[in-house]
This record gives C-alpha cells, structure tokens and sequence, in this order.
C-alpha cells in the first residue's frame, strides 16, 4: 500500500491567493487580510478519503490598517507573542456537486480549537485551480477581542472569513 506522502501535492501560487475577513464595527463592515500564509494540499477529487488540506496563517500579518494592525498582535487580540499561527487541518472532504465540496476540519485560533464545515468551490482553467469560499466563525470563541473588546456593540462577534487559494496540480474534475 503505497504511503499517503506519495498522493500529488499541490502547488500554491501565493501571487494568485488570498484569505481575507469581514467584521463589523459599530455595523460597519470592516475588511482586512491576512498577507503571510501557506498551504499543504493533496486533493484528488477521485479520491477523496486519502485527500488533504492544511492551512496556517500567521496571525502577525493581520492587515487592516496601520491602527487597527498595531493593536491586532497584542494579547486581547491575536497575542502573536504566544501565538504566531492559526492553522486549519481537515478531516474529511465531501463533494456536493461537479464542482462544490465541503471540507470538515479543525481550526485553532489563539490556543482554541473548533469543528468548522468549509464550503469550497473550484473552479479549473487549464493547469490552473483556485479553490474559493467563505465562512463564518465567532471571534468570541477564540478569545479575539476580550475584556473591554468582548463587547460586540462595538465589534460584532461574527467574522466571515474568505479565501481564494491558486494551485497548480490538481487532477481535473
């Protein structure tokens, strides 16, 4: 049986990637980015059992402003001093239809770990993939913002995180 180190890797095209986040001030929609992370993807659509997909981002390299940016890496926040990187790890992927999947996993925020469901769709055009989608997750529940920051009058504890993520390698579809 051959190793699953010997499943085709993907290549991610970072020029081509994206993970960005939504949240809300005030009822406001505020965007930002994160402009460091990396991927470790084995994806072969038939073979879904033995397909992965890892993320970590550092959590440093939250941009939103050069305000809000300078008080993102402090402990009510991201605290980047104890905790660099967020990562997500899946544990299953699902297809939904020709070109729609879910992908089960874990994502760990600032020591927190939780069951999220990621809906991804890829789209092909020639040797290239990108896989895109989004998601919400509660801040509160990884211990973003606390204390005064808690308050989600001021900052809403829902964030929708967004991804478009380039490879190249993926089988066709």
């Amino acid at each position: 049986m051959a190793p699953l180190a010997a499943q085709a890797q993907q290549q991610i095209v970072p020029a081509q990637s994206e993970i960005a986040f939504t949240s809300r001030q005030m009822g406001v929609p505020v965007d930002g980015r994160f402009k460091s992370f990396s991927a470790q993807v084995a994806f072969d659509p038939a073979k879904l059992a033995t397909s992965k997909i890892a993320f970590t981002v550092d959590t440093g390299s939250a941009d939103i402003s050069r305000e809000a940016n300078a008080e993102l890496v402090k402990p009510l926040w991201f605290n980047v001093a104890a905790f660099p990187k967020a990562t997500f790890q899946s544990s299953t992927i699902k297809r939904i239809d020709a070109t729609k999947f879910e992908v089960a996993g874990k994502l760990s925020i600032k020591g927190v770990s939780s069951d999220v469901v990621v809906p991804v769709t890829l789209v092909q055009n020639g040797a290239a993939t990108t896989a895109s989608g989004a998601f919400p997750i509660k801040r509160l529940s990884f211990r973003i913002g606390e204390k005064e920051w808690a308050d989600t009058s001021m900052v809403a504890d829902e964030v929708q995180v967004k991804f478009k993520i380039a490879l190249t390698g993926v089988p066709k579809l």
